[in-house]
C-alpha cells in the first residue's frame, strides 16, 4: 500500500507518542468474555461516558415500508444492544433510515437505552426547525441525546438552531460532521472558534490525515470525536480480508478483520466511539467484539498500520 504516509511520519510519531499517558490511562484490560463490561469512553464537557462501539445508519437502514426488512433491521438492532452499544447516528440525508429506526425502537419497547444521535441537512436555515421536529417525530423521542449539522451546511444559521435547542432541553449535546476527508480546514477554524460538544469525521487505518491537526484540537479544545467510514464502506475487506489475520491481534483480543479495524480507531486516545454501518445480525457481532478486550497501546497501533501498508 505504500510507504508510510502523514499518519506515520517522524512528526506524527511523536506527536502519538506524547498522548502516552492518556492511552495508558485507559488501561490494558485482560480477555473478556462475550457480555463482560464494555470498553467505555467519556464526553469530555461532561464526563458520561459512552461505549466506543456505535452504529451508523446510512443505506443499511434505508428501507422504506418493506415489512420484512423493517423486521430483520430490528433484530439487527436487538443485536447491538445486546453486546452492549447505545450510540446509534443517523441524519434526514438517509432516506428512510429515521422511520427505520423509530419502528426498531418501538418494536424493542423501554428494555433498550439508545444514545440518539442524528443531524440537520439543509441548505435554509428557515427549514432548520422544523427537519428537527421531523426527526423527534420519526424516531419518537422527545430529545435526541446529540444533533449534530451535515457536513457543515449552512452551519452558521444552524448552529444557533442548535444552541437556542440545547438550551430548550430539545437536545444534550450538539455538533458538526464531515466525512470523507473533506472540509477539514473548515472544520479546524469552526473547531477552533465555536464550543462544540462533538465533531464527527473520517478516521480509519489508511485514513489518518486527521492524526496531524483536527484530533489533537479536539483534546485541547474538550470536543467530543466519533470516527465514520471506518471501513471505507467495504473498501478496506476488499483491500485486507483475503490475507490472513496477523497473529498479534489476539493480543488486542481481535478474532477478524473488523475488529482490527475497529480497535485502531477507538484506542486513539481523542477518539470517543466509531459508528460502523451494517445491515447483517452477523457482520453486527462481529463489529461489537470490538467493544470489549484490550485496546492496542501506541507500539501495537504502529504494527498495524506498518502491517496493513505492507500487503
Amino acid at each position: 500500500m505504500g510507504k508510510l504516509s502523514a499518519g506515520l511520519n517522524r512528526r506524527n510519531f511523536m506527536r502519538l507518542l506524547a498522548y502516552g499517558s492518556a492511552l495508558a490511562s485507559l488501561g490494558s484490560l485482560p480477555v473478556m468474555a462475550k457480555y463482560e463490561k464494555p470498553l467505555m469512553k467519556a464526553i469530555p464537557v461532561s464526563g458520561e461516558t459512552i461505549p466506543v462501539i456505535g452504529m451508523g445508519t446510512w443505506q443499511t437502514f434505508d428501507v422504506g415500508r418493506d415489512l420484512r426488512l423493517l423486521e430483520h433491521r430490528t433484530k439487527v438492532l436487538q443485536t447491538f444492544f445486546d453486546r452492549g452499544g447505545r450510540i446509534i447516528d443517523s441524519s434526514p440525508m438517509y432516506g428512510s433510515s429515521e422511520a427505520t429506526i423509530g419502528y426498531c425502537l418501538k418494536q424493542l419497547g423501554n428494555v433498550v437505552d439508545p444514545f440518539t444521535a442524528t443531524k440537520v441537512w439543509t441548505w435554509f436555515s428557515s427549514y432548520g426547525p422544523e427537519q428537527i421536529a421531523a426527526s423527534h417525530d420519526l424516531w419518537g423521542v422527545e430529545t435526541f441525546d446529540l444533533m449534530q449539522i451535515h457536513n457543515l451546511l449552512s452551519w452558521e444559521d444552524h448552529l444557533k438552531t442548535l444552541r437556542e435547542g440545547k438550551e430548550a432541553g430539545r437536545f444534550r449535546y450538539i455538533g458538526i460532521t464531515t466525512s470523507h476527508g473533506r472540509r477539514h480546514e473548515k472544520l479546524e477554524q469552526i473547531m477552533r472558534r465555536e464550543p462544540l460538544d462533538f465533531v464527527q469525521l473520517t478516521y480509519n487505518i489508511l485514513d489518518r490525515e486527521v492524526e496531524e491537526r483536527l484530533l489533537p484540537l479536539a483534546v485541547d479544545r474538550g470536543i467530543a470525536v466519533i470516527a465514520n467510514r471506518p471501513f471505507r464502506r467495504k473498501g478496506l475487506f476488499n483491500l485486507f480480508q483475503r490475507y490472513p489475520l496477523p497473529p498479534w491481534a489476539a493480543e488486542i483480543d481481535c478474532a477478524n478483520w473488523a475488529q482490527v479495524f475497529l480497535k485502531f480507531i477507538v484506542s486513539h486516545p481523542a477518539i470517543t466511539c466509531a459508528i460502523p454501518a451494517t445491515s447483517q445480525i452477523e457482520h453486527m457481532q462481529e463489529n461489537m467484539g470490538a467493544l470489549y478486550g484490550r485496546f492496542p497501546d501506541q507500539a501495537q497501533r504502529l504494527r498495524m498500520i506498518r502491517y496493513v501498508e505492507s500487503l
